[in-house]
């Protein structure tokens, strides 16, 4: 696949340009300033650029950015995605991270940095739906998308040319146009020989960005690097890395690969070839979601079962709601709770035979939250549900076992639907305060 795609490039390069204006898609000269059509200064331009076919999407701050969207009064304000003062910052705008704000920053830290955001909850419905969106009009360039979460992918478009009549990076900044235009919200493009050079790539513009890489450019930019640039590399590898006289790319680009391997039989070769911007994964479509999960920090630690009872009910209603708009069931549930130390609790049970209804799941939690009440006091709590595989629960076995309980919860989830979340409260549910993220 490598020498077809390296031919096809060395044929194609001969025609396309290497230069071309995000904007207005004009051809331009390589030492060009500004777009002679329409005067603007977004230019790509890359050497190689007509050989590069893989490409990673971010849609820039995501979640603040819809609702910006939705919401123009917040358009200049600092936005962070979060809530609770026990909770952590889901994602901020980029005005709010000039004041050091970053996801997974607890929500007080990020507040004394920037009192003066706009804190929003998050509101994950209509995340996924936006989403979506965004997923389909990748689908439209390439069958070869590959998901890494809900705003970000791979994309392989090796060989669509003759589809879309123009080079993959005259698609991209296309598509990144009609995103803006159509769903109000921006992306950043990253488009490279290999996965790890486009995703690189795709954080070296942002926001609104659209940056070229190819391998020739790998040394140089990743040299001065940590080691923990690389994916894959957690702090304990890092560690490890260092005891041995690794801690920038640098280090390992001036290694032998035999030596390397030696000294790190499992990752050796892998990190000797990434230093190097050489990686050969494919791209592969829709892995599909391998938990569907929700979990809740609680404003106030807890060690009472019967409000850890009605807080379950609730992450399972989550839980049940996202699987059957997902039209999955799954076969494991997973109970997580953590200590007021943030010491990790998790717990999990397989069924006899998939399910997605709320009450199904709930009852298997309640089971395994039950053998936990022993006086300890928990921060967090949450549930999922894995070994996931197609199909609703009007095809679940189990289910159909108890078909007056699965017929209620599916008219109860009609009438949301219909007249909004409210309309229905079963008798255990709990509005009590905590952040559900």
């Amino acid at each position: 696949m490598g020498a077809r795609r390296a031919v096809s490039a060395a044929v194609g390069a001969e025609k396309a340009p290497n230069c071309f204006c995000r904007d207005c898609l004009a051809d331009l000269d390589a030492t060009a300033r500004r777009c002679g059509a329409c005067g603007s200064p977004r230019l790509v331009r890359h050497h190689a650029l007509p050989a590069l076919t893989i490409a990673h999407i971010d849609c820039d701050a995501f979640y603040a950015t819809v609702e910006k969207r939705d919401n123009p009064e917040l358009a200049d304000r600092p936005v962070i995605i979060g809530g609770g003062k026990r909770g952590v910052v889901s994602a901020a705008c980029y005005v709010a991270r000039t004041f050091g704000v970053r996801s997974a920053m607890p929500m007080f830290k990020a507040l004394a940095l920037c009192p003066s955001a706009a804190v929003i909850p998050p509101d994950m419905a209509k995340y996924v739906r936006v989403g979506r969106e965004v997923r389909q009009a990748m689908l439209a360039l390439t069958p070869l998308v590959e998901p890494l979460s809900i705003d970000e992918a791979f994309l392989d478009l090796f060989g669509t040319e003759r589809v879309h009549g123009m080079i993959p990076a005259k698609v991209l900044a296309r598509f990144a146009q009609e995103v803006e235009r159509d769903i109000k919200i921006t992306v950043s493009v990253g488009l490279s020989c290999n996965k790890f050079l486009a995703k690189i790539a795709s954080d070296l513009d942002k926001p609104r960005g659209f940056a070229a890489l190819d391998q020739s450019d790998a040394h140089t930019l990743l040299a001065d690097k940590p080691v923990g640039f690389i994916f894959g590399v957690g702090p304990a590898s890092e560690a490890r890395l260092a005891s041995r006289g690794f801690r920038t790319i640098a280090d390992l680009q001036r290694a032998d690969e035999v030596e390397l391997m030696k000294q790190f039989p499992s990752d050796g070769r892998r990190l000797w070839r990434l230093a190097r911007g050489i990686d050969d994964r494919s791209v592969v479509p829709d892995r599909g979601a391998k938990t569907i999960s929700a979990e809740t920090t609680f404003e106030t630690d807890l060690r009472d079962f019967a409000t850890l009872e009605k807080l379950l009910w609730r992450l399972s209603e989550k839980v049940s709601w996202r699987l059957k708009n997902a039209n999955l069931s799954g076969g494991t549930i997973t109970l997580k709770l953590k200590t007021a130390d943030f010491r990790q609790r998790t717990r999990s049970q397989s069924i006899a035979a998939p399910t997605q209804l709320a009450a199904r799941i709930f009852s298997v939690c309640r089971e395994m939250l039950a053998k936990e009440i022993d006086g300890t006091t928990f921060r967090l709590m949450g549930a999922a549900v894995s070994a996931l595989q197609p199909g609703s629960a009007h095809d679940d076995a189990f289910d159909m076992l108890d078909r007056r309980a699965a017929h209620a919860e599916r008219a109860i989830d009609n009438l949301r639907k219909k007249f909004g979340e409210g309309a229905v409260i079963r008798g255990i549910a709990y509005d009590g305060p905590e952040k559900a993220e």
